[in-house]
């Protein structure tokens, strides 16, 4: 029968909800990814919910463990000396026939018939100096399965600095700990052993922020009593008192109880730290990501603005090209210079001179630099994502953290910079901008000129101003001067400029819905171009930070159940 089995009713349940409680804490530190030592840790203290109530022994080699574990049981179970003799987990249970056997490499099983252990087991651990690393591996690793833990310190050499730091890491699970030191019998007085008393109590007291139960015994002299047939008495007699006695069954059931909880809440309070951690750090990346949204949109609004200036500036040159063809014909197309109208060859020349002149060239000139500006507006939007991701790289190597989250984001910001610089290493200039050159006259000549072909956009212009003129030249001739100043001259000329008009209104709205539609999509590969690249490290972050935030949630409420039940363990009967 397990010492669950005899639990009443409310203990039972008591028990069920202390279940539920680490199970959920199992999940949510699965979820936060935490390392196998933190995951083992508390793996274990569920599991010695169903064990017998554990005493765990430990302290430096040398201190006197083995021999102390002896004296409590009345006899040599456990073997002894002056150099690291328990190199493993020795568990030591009650059995009728003693006995011993291996578990594995680093755990050992003793059976021993002593009275001490019918209501328990007890378990001797390596030292924990630096001499034997791995030995103190295990003793922390099987401190967390303990209900109550002796920590045996030697006379000669009270609470070393191994010691203490030994304490400090193990003070974090909550553990119940009775303070031991062995060997009094080789100090003089009973002044000096006082002093190493109140030396012991005072430094385990500042560091475990709580008054310890402190026990000056002679291990040695205690077995040989025993053995001789007689009882202990003093400072050993008092701890097996402490352990028999005022550990009775509501105490160890507190115990046992308590200890889970207190491996659990001090993971989740370090998780929580450790979420915490996370999202300040992501806190400066979603800063970082606004203000890449921030500047991608004033490139959007900035782009915007300037190109409705270009374009302007188009419409200008249409203006004046339109404004000095009404003049032409009015100053052409009259009677006095009715010679001039037949004499088709001059009045084209002078049509051209004078009308169109270099305004196909000028339109052309501010399309390529309408093409530059927009190539250079991209690579520099590029570059400020570049620099923005580098100085946040820069930031977090500062920040000289190495968790295993903080690596993966790093990774995911210097592939997001790479990425940004491998764009800008791998632009064309020349290529992009003959591409969109190419792109963009064959876009007013689809809405213009079908049967333009390939001609330049200088030569699309020329052609659609020069169609003006083609009904108007050389169709005088046939008529009288009586005939063309009455009647034919002042229709003509009405017609010409009407032509005009809607011909440069045409060749307005081609260009500009050329110009326009090109532009925008230019325009939306830019942005979406820039947009990919952010978008995994905006994604990750993103998610990483809603994940931990409502993690960092949970396990808030999880220490506020967690300490409710606390307490309710700690008002058993």
């Amino acid at each position: 029968m397990t010492w669950n089995q005899v639990l009443t009713e409310p203990q039972q349940a008591l028990l069920g909800r202390e279940r539920e409680l680490l199970g959920r804490l199992q999940e949510l530190v699965a979820e936060l990814g935490a390392g196998e030592a933190d995951r083992a840790a508390l793996r274990h203290s569920i599991l010695q919910l169903d064990q017998l109530f554990s005493l765990v022994v430990v302290g430096e080699f040398n201190a006197g463990k083995s021999a102390f574990v002896n004296a409590l049981l009345g006899a040599k179970v456990l073997e002894e000396g002056v150099t690291p003799t328990t190199s493993c987990i020795q568990v030591v249970h009650y059995g009728e026939t003693a006995g011993h056997q291996p578990e594995s490499a680093s755990r050992e099983r003793i059976w021993a018939d002593s009275p001490a252990l019918r209501n328990l087991q007890i378990v001797d651990t390596p030292g924990t100096n630096a001499i034997l690393r791995e030995h103190e591996a295990l003793t922390r690793e099987f401190v967390p399965r303990s209900d109550l833990v002796l920590f045996v310190t030697s006379a000669d050499r009270p609470f070393t600095e191994s010691e203490r730091s030994f304490l400090e890491k193990i003070r974090q699970w909550g553990k119940k700990i009775l303070v031991v030191i062995n060997k009094v019998d080789i100090l003089e007085t009973p002044e000096d052993v006082r002093k190493v008393k109140d030396f012991v109590r005072s430094n385990v007291g500042r560091l475990l922020e709580t008054e310890p139960e402190v026990f000056a015994v002679s291990a040695r002299a205690a077995l040989r009593r025993k053995s001789e047939g007689e009882a202990v008495d003093g400072e050993f007699a008092r701890l097996e008192e402490y352990v028999h006695d005022t550990l009775d069954e509501g105490e160890r059931l507190r115990l046992k109880l308590s200890n889970p909880l207190g491996v659990g809440r001090d993971l989740a309070r370090r998780l929580r730290e450790e979420a915490e951690q996370r999202l300040e750090l992501l806190a400066g990346d979603l800063e970082t990501l606004r203000e890449i949204d921030a500047q991608l949109d004033l490139y959007r609004q900035d782009m915007e603005r300037e190109f409705r200036l270009r374009l302007a500036d188009v419409d200008r040159l249409l203006h004046a090209f339109e404004n000095r063809g009404v003049e032409f014909f009015d100053d052409r197309m009259r009677l006095a210079r009715v010679f001039d109208l037949l004499n088709k060859a001059r009045m084209k020349a002078d049509y051209q001179s004078s009308v169109i002149a270099d305004t196909p060239q000028q339109i052309e000139q501010c399309v390529e630099d309408l093409i530059d500006w927009m190539l250079s507006s991209e690579i520099r939007q590029w570059e400020q994502i570049r620099d923005q991701l580098q100085q946040r790289d820069r930031q977090a190597r500062m920040a000289g953290r190495s968790a295993a989250f903080e690596q993966d984001r790093r990774r995911l910001i210097e592939s997001v910079g790479r990425q940004a610089q491998q764009a800008l290493e791998a632009f064309d200039r020349e290529k992009e901008s003959s591409r969109m050159a190419d792109e963009l006259q064959q876009a007013v000549a689809g809405t213009a000129l079908m049967e333009a072909g390939a001609v330049g956009l200088g030569a699309l212009v020329t052609a659609m101003a020069t169609t003006t003129l083609a009904d108007v030249t050389g169709l005088l001739a046939a008529g009288t001067v009586a005939v063309l100043g009455l009647f034919v001259i002042p229709a003509k000329r009405r017609t010409a400029k009407r032509q005009l008009r809607e011909r440069i209104q045409t060749m307005r709205r081609d260009l500009m819905q050329g110009l326009t539609g090109h532009f925008e999509r230019e325009q939306k590969g830019a942005a979406s171009r820039l947009q990919q690249a952010v978008a995994p490290y905006s994604q990750f972050v993103r998610a990483e930070e809603s994940k931990l935030s409502g993690t960092r949630e949970q396990l808030g409420e999880w220490l506020e159940q967690a300490d409710l039940l606390s307490r309710e363990i700690g008002e058993l009967r």
